[in-house]
């Protein structure tokens, strides 16, 4: 039998802030342990939460970047639970009025396997504001706690059932991931945990609508594990249900090296916890005045970016992907792009040299000696024809090393390219000279000669040779 996946996303991302959601504390990452805490987060009695500002607008703004319905009125709730990673014993929380319903994420392009995906709309049920919980580190038979993460502001982001497949489910989270990062609200690097993803699937016969048994997946710190627990879950479950296997509600964790998941508990009936409104916490109000002054303050998002930055700039699609993948490379090319004569050549540098020499280096584009304009001064000297792309190369590494600006390396190393056709006609003659065995196999019919005779003068000019005008000189000298 044929099965169709029912995939949903419940995806953690940490709101970037200088403090904690309910308290004081810094909101920093890879501080000494239990030194980012106090009596707030760590729930002492006779204390009371303050709620952050900052981390609310910005759950408002995530909303209102994938297309919610914001709150007028919400409220925070109690999740009562017990667990060592959780200090008070409850989680400050949203249950039943969280800040933004009902928005969605576009899908389109390729998934994490290259192939093409349809173009869809994924649901979004709702984003809540939350408090993370501690960091549990498991030593043998011994458990460590750090309560610095404890009272972290975290965004629960909540999909439909909407994803069909492995590369929709990555698609989704590589565009939420975008989104977040353009709006500011999180890194979302899943390394150091601000980004935290549990899958929900089950499987149906196709042509069914009702849901299959729900299983969640756990344990997932990576997008490829996403899409390779899903690929693998899916298979798992498609032959159980081909044996005749009923399939119980369970939650499954994801074994990396091994490829496949594993049993963590099963899940007879759901969870008590409790709900209900913090009684230290005033319920949060939104005027429309309130939220239209954030929707103004909303940035370009990148698809809206590619598509202008194809319009305006002749960009492909594919450099368009690149250039956006990161928001501050975006900005930098888009600044280069307005100063320069061609901007797709702008493009092609950072693409293929700039890119590559910041990861060599490991620095971020803020942090490279070449700037906006000089990258632009730079394509320019080259598609006016005062320096060849090759003697680009030469000079685009001086300006990474010394921050130098292109003009000025050219001058002081005297670089220009060499346009004179008196110059380059006795170079080019030179070259014959020096090479008579080539010269009569070019006569003899051999026309691929052609381009070692270019690659002569090169050396002769050391680079600096016009090489349209070498082209044109030589098959006049050696047609002569």
């Amino acid at each position: 039998m044929k099965y169709e996946a029912v995939i949903g996303l419940e995806t953690h991302v940490q709101v970037r802030t200088a403090s904690k959601m309910f308290c004081g504390c810094a909101n920093s990452f890879g501080e000494e342990p239990n030194t980012r805490c106090c009596p707030v987060c760590m729930g002492y009695p006779g204390v009371l939460p303050s709620p952050n500002k900052a981390a609310i607008r910005a759950t408002v703004k995530a909303g209102l970047l994938t297309g919610c319905t914001i709150a007028k009125f919400s409220k925070f709730d109690r999740k009562s639970y017990f667990y060592p990673d959780m200090p008070k014993n409850y989680q400050i929380s949203q249950y039943d009025l969280p800040f933004c319903e009902h928005g969605r994420i576009h899908l389109e392009g390729t998934g994490f396997s290259g192939s093409p995906l349809p173009v869809k709309e994924i649901g979004i049920t709702r984003i809540h504001l939350e408090e993370d919980v501690a960091k549990l580190t498991h030593f043998g038979g011994v458990s460590g706690v750090d309560y610095n993460r404890a009272g972290v502001p975290l965004m629960e982001v909540v999909s439909e059932p909407d994803m069909r497949s492995a590369d929709e489910a990555y698609a989704y989270l590589t565009s939420l991931k975008e989104i977040m990062r353009y709006g500011g609200i999180g890194d979302c690097d899943m390394e150091k945990g601000q980004m935290r993803c549990d899958v929900n699937i089950s499987l149906r016969p196709e042509g069914q609508r009702e849901f299959g048994t729900k299983i969640e997946l756990k344990n997932l710190n990576s997008f490829r594990a996403v899409h390779r627990a899903i690929e693998y879950e899916i298979w798992r479950q498609a032959d159980l249900l081909n044996q005749g296997v009923v399939l119980k509600q369970e939650t499954r964790g994801w074994n990396d090296e091994q490829g496949e998941t594993y049993l963590m508990r099963t899940k007879e009936s759901a969870h008590d916890y409790r709900y209900f409104p913090d009684p230290d916490l005033m319920p949060v109000c939104f005027s429309d005045e309130e939220i239209e002054a954030i929707r103004r303050e909303l940035p370009e998002m990148p698809e809206a970016m590619r598509e202008r930055f194809i319009a305006d700039y002749g960009l492909t699609a594919y450099d368009a992907e690149i250039l956006t993948a990161d928001r501050t490379v975006a900005a930098w090319f888009d600044k280069a792009a307005k100063l320069a004569k061609t901007p797709k050549l702008v493009a092609n540098w950072i693409g293929s040299e700039l890119l590559r020499l910041l990861g060599e280096n490991k620095i971020s584009i803020d942090e490279c000696r070449i700037t906006p304009e000089s990258l632009a001064e730079l394509t320019d000297l080259i598609d006016s024809g005062a320096i060849s792309g090759k003697i680009g190369k030469e000079v685009f590494a001086e300006m990474f090393e010394s921050g130098a600006s292109p003009k000025k390396i050219v001058e002081s190393k005297g670089l220009s390219q060499v346009s004179d056709s008196g110059a380059i006609s006795q170079v080019v003659a030179q070259a014959i000279a020096a090479n008579p065995k080539q010269l009569a196999e070019f006569k003899a019919g051999n026309a691929k000669l052609l381009q070692y005779f270019v690659g002569q003068v090169m050396k002769l000019s050391k680079g600096r040779a016009n090489p349209q005008l070498v082209v044109a000189e030589l098959q006049k000298q050696l047609n002569a």
